[in-house]
């Protein structure tokens, strides 16, 4: 019985099938296709393959995945953004207050005040206070063996900051500035706010040692100028220079924008360096 059964279906595998399609006014045959009942069950399968392949493409790579309910439109992804980055805003105004409420209640105590330099913003600001006023042993005799060498440096700290103070800065941008320098939270850098496609220009003579993009900072220019200072002009919307390339005071290096997914609107982030420490722009750049 089993054999038979397994006769009848190798038959209707191997029968031949006809479809076509006529006018219903003429009878004409206008398209048939033949096929065995293999071909049938083969040309099935590949067409619900073909099917399931379309529309993973179009869910994937076009808008429509967009009207799946549940998945985030471009709006709701910009605005997620937008959120993480007022909320990381927030978090380092709550730090900054922490800090200086600690710095009234050691005043109040008769101790001596924290500067700014000596907190970890990252860490808990009353840890980090403890920390570091509680310097080790060989982090003294460090300081001490450095105060020594420079006691008779005729250069020292006021030579360094000479050598800025004695240069005249190009200003890099024509705007209003939007956000200051603030070591404090975590902010070594101004945001100037500008009109769109505004010419974006070196503060000094230097050489272009990096100009590329990144998908946080979008189109990224940074200049190697004498006296061991470094400019950094982020988020721009083209870049004017190349790697290698030979600029002025003056010249024009690139457009504002609104690149890379830190940007909120369209504006010029800068940061100066001067031996590797930041430095604040608005005290020798006039914006």
């Amino acid at each position: 019985m089993a054999k038979k059964i397994n006769k009848n279906k190798q038959t209707r595998l191997r029968n031949k099938f006809r479809f076509s399609i006529f006018n219903d006014t003429s009878h004409e045959e206008l398209f048939v296709f033949r096929a065995n009942g293999l071909m049938m069950l083969l040309s099935i399968i590949l067409a619900v393959i073909f099917i399931i392949i379309s529309v993973t493409f179009l869910i994937s790579y076009t808008p429509i995945r967009e009207l799946i309910p549940g998945y985030p439109s471009a709006q709701t992804r910009r605005a997620i953004v937008q959120n993480a980055i007022k909320l990381d805003s927030l978090e380092r105004t709550v730090k900054l207050w922490d800090f200086q409420l600690n710095n009234i209640q050691r005043i109040v105590t008769g101790q001596q005040p924290l500067e700014l330099e000596n907190i970890e913003v990252k860490s808990d600001t009353s840890k980090s206070a403890e920390i570091n006023t509680k310097l080790s042993k060989n982090d003294s005799l460090l300081r001490l063996e450095v105060m020594k060498q420079e006691q008779f440096n005729l250069g020292g700290e006021k030579n360094r900051v000479n050598q800025i103070e004695g240069l005249h800065f190009f200003p890099p941008v024509k705007g209003i500035v939007s956000d200051g320098f603030n070591l404090a939270t975590s902010h070594p850098y101004v945001d100037i706010a500008a009109t769109e496609n505004s010419v974006v220009s070196a503060v000094l003579d230097g050489t272009v040692i990096m100009a590329n993009w990144t998908d946080e900072t979008g189109f990224t220019i940074q200049i190697q100028h004498s006296n061991d200072l470094i400019s950094i002009y982020k988020h721009n919307s083209k870049l004017l220079k190349r790697i290698g390339d030979k600029v002025n005071a003056g010249t024009a290096i690139a457009l504002v924008g609104s690149t890379g997914s830190l940007s909120t609107g369209y504006h010029l982030h800068f940061e100066l360096w001067h031996k590797g420490v930041a430095i604040d722009p608005t005290k020798y750049i006039n914006f």
